[in-house]
């Protein structure tokens, strides 16, 4: 049996934050932190992280549509993010933290789009939904030690994503309703 594999790939602020949630359901094969979006060839972390090599620290997800289909991706996405913030995501600030979804065709990119629309309209947020819904670019893997870092480092993986007010957020827009 041939299964076809898809590619999304999202930034939503640390990326040691955004595999997590998608990491283990059916369908997804593989969760790779890295960096897309910017200009500089196989940048290193320390160098997206001065927030001048025009990267986001993102995720690449492959996965089998037939079993986890792209739009519920985009829902699963959406309630990691606060897709209203501009200046980055929690206490991680900048550029290289803001949210993006990469389409990698134009399925993606018209269901990306149906979908910050439908959340707009939703009344879930107050404020603008700023997300950028962009064609994909290079991705490029970050080193290692950033691989799966909540099962290398889950204690410093709780304590980033309690510190930085993501947990929290979460739990007010979405768990909470």
């Amino acid at each position: 049996m041939t299964v076809n594999l898809d590619t999304a790939t999202f930034a939503g602020g640390c990326f040691w934050c955004m595999v997590k949630p998608f990491d283990t359901l059916p369908g997804i094969e593989k969760v790779v932190s890295g960096y897309t979006g910017g200009t500089v060839e196989n940048p290193s972390y320390e160098q997206v992280k001065t927030g001048t090599t025009g990267h986001m620290e993102a995720i690449q997800i492959l996965f089998d549509p037939e079993l986890f289909p792209y739009e519920k991706l985009l829902e699963l996405y959406w309630t990691q993010v606060d897709p209203t913030d501009d200046g980055g995501q929690f206490f991680d600030r900048g550029d290289n933290y803001r949210t993006a979804i990469f389409y990698h065709n134009e399925a993606q990119k018209k269901a990306a789009e149906q979908s910050k629309a439908d959340l707009a309209v939703s009344g879930r947020f107050i404020k603008p939904i700023v997300t950028r819904i962009l064609p994909a670019a290079p991705f490029y893997p970050a080193e290692e030690e950033h691989q799966k870092f909540y099962q290398k480092h889950p204690d410093r993986y709780k304590a980033e994503r309690v510190e930085s007010g993501r947990d929290a957020f979460i739990h007010e827009t979405w768990e909470k309703r």
